[in-house]
């Protein structure tokens, strides 16, 4: 079995939800611009939904790394809005 110290883990999921930020807020920014400029309500929901699994990912690591919350709080939270961020994309591919 691999064991790991809790430093690397820290480290860990700061650089992971780094990378989900930098991701997300491109993919969030990418559908909003496209938006903007068909006005399809489609690519906003779509914006909107990345952009809450985006917010619930940043959400999950400040409040388990800076205000020391809890790991199983702050997943907790995250899959929660990771969720909802889910609906909202998959109401996205039915809207008009």
């Amino acid at each position: 079995m691999v064991s790991f110290s809790p430093t690397s883990v820290a480290t860990a999921i700061v650089v992971a939800k780094t990378g989900i930020l930098i991701l997300g807020g491109l993919i969030t920014l990418i559908s909003y611009r496209a938006y903007r400029r068909t006005g399809a309500s489609a690519l906003q929901f779509l914006a909107i939904g990345f952009g809450v699994v985006t917010f619930g990912s940043l959400l999950g690591g400040v409040l388990d790394q800076l205000l020391h919350i809890g790991l199983a709080t702050s997943v907790l939270i995250e899959s929660a809005l990771t969720l909802v961020g889910f609906a909202v994309i998959f109401y996205s591919l039915y809207a008009e």
